[in-house]
């Protein structure tokens, strides 16, 4: 009886010295829930814990520190997770850094205070990035005009923009929904909000609030759009030297003449050389998009593929494109992908559909900080309408889309000198 006792002794001091590593796999057979495994990452950053990121590595996976409150938050959460020894995480690190690898482990050091630019009105439901930060219990604050205008954006380090029209158009809903009542009512608050804040018009106060947002970027913060807050963003800038591109439905009076002639591209993040779309009573801002240039694309075969970066020499792209596969399928919204022809040359094209030659998911670097566009509204919703139901994300726990959001909120916890584009 001594002896078995003695035996189970030294059998869990011997695993108590050499499992010192929680690995979380992120390919596709390893992890059940790729959501939930950032929450679990963030959630160990914000115990002052770091944490490695192994990009290219069996998805990439994350290396965490050993501890039974790690292992049991796992599996609260449903999180799958491997024990692994000093030597055998050794070994992986090991390869890792192989010059004939095309992989890297990236310290993430901090977990970022994260803000959504949305209305205070929007449920977590409204807009997909809410919904998965949610999902995967990564905490966020809300934040609108009066804040940004406030100048409170230096107190987060990663900002979304919810599906926000920047040029003061109202989403360029009027032709379909300007007699819902729903429409209305938010052209009315959003008119009371811009004269509360000291602005004539709400297309004069977006455009202070987007150049707001660009000196948050050009400040070293970091920026995530998707759906219309990309084209629609840049477009505010390009017309950010007080050019009226706002017909009189939207603002009460006449656009400037020749209105296309005065945008500065220069001032833009992404795109250049587009033409605005001057109908209100169409559902678009301008070439930007490829919504109404994609034809009969069924649903189907609409796929985006991402791009192969170089681990050790390129980092930032290489973080912001780990997955469990390099094929992902494509999804709608106002902004659905971006002409390629239109990108800056200075732009990273992270996720193209090759057939239709569109860009869904770019990034660049503005300043001492970055940004990232995401085409689309919903990755699991592949054509959202208004007024359809709320994406169940326990559904897609292993939402490739989805994981592309996650990437970048994680990325600004990655330790600076690691990043080298």
């Amino acid at each position: 009886m001594k002896k078995s006792l003695f035996s189970l002794f030294l059998i869990l001091f011997s695993f108590s010295t050499f499992a010192s590593s929680i690995l979380i796999p992120m390919d596709a057979e390893g992890q059940k829930n790729h959501l939930k495994a950032y929450g679990i990452t963030y959630w160990v950053l914000t115990k002052q814990q770091k944490v490695q990121w192994l990009l290219n590595y069996r998805g990439g996976s994350f290396l965490l520190p050993d501890g039974e409150n790690i292992r049991k938050e796992c599996q609260i959460r449903g999180v799958s997770f491997e024990i692994l020894s000093d030597g055998q995480a050794q070994a992986i690190l090991e390869s890792i850094s192989s010059p004939s690898q095309n992989q890297e482990a990236v310290i993430l050091e901090k977990a970022p205070n994260v803000a959504v630019y949305s209305p205070k009105g929007n449920q977590p439901w409204d807009d997909a990035v809410t919904m998965v930060l949610t999902y995967a219990e990564i905490p966020y604050v809300t934040v609108y005009d009066e804040e940004v205008l406030e100048d409170k954006l230096a107190l987060y380090d990663w900002l979304h923009l919810h599906h926000e029209d920047f040029t003061g158009q109202y989403g360029k809903f009027y032709g379909a929904y300007r007699a819902a009542p729903w429409y209305i009512e938010q052209k009315k608050v959003a008119e009371a909000l811009a004269t509360k804040l000291g602005y004539n018009k709400v297309s004069e106060e977006k455009r202070a609030v987007a150049l707001k947002i660009r000196n948050y970027v050009i400040g070293g913060g970091f920026m995530f759009a998707m759906c219309s807050a990309t084209d629609s963003f840049d477009i505010a800038l390009a017309a950010s030297d007080n050019v009226d591109i706002c017909e009189p439905m939207f603002d009460y009076d006449p656009s400037d003449a020749n209105y296309q002639s005065k945008l500065n591209y220069n001032k833009t993040f992404a795109f250049t050389n587009f033409t605005l779309e001057r109908s209100p009573l169409k559902y678009e801002f301008s070439t930007i998009d490829m919504t109404q240039k994609r034809g009969n694309v069924p649903k189907e075969s609409d796929y985006f593929s991402l791009m192969d970066f170089s681990a050790k020499w390129d980092p930032v792209p290489t973080m912001l494109c780990q997955n469990h596969t390099s094929l992902v399928k494509g999804f709608m919204g106002q902004t659905t992908a971006f002409e390629r022809r239109e990108i800056k040359p200075t732009v990273l094209v992270l996720g193209e559909n090759k057939i239709n030659e569109e860009a869904r998911y770019i990034h660049g670097i503005k300043g001492k900080g970055f940004f990232t566009f995401y085409g689309g509204h919903d990755p699991e919703d592949y054509q959202h309408r208004v007024g359809d139901p709320k994406t169940a994300l326990e559904l897609h726990p292993t939402s490739p889309g989805y994981r592309l959001i996650l990437n970048n909120v994680l990325f600004p916890a990655a330790q600076k000198k690691k990043q080298k584009t």
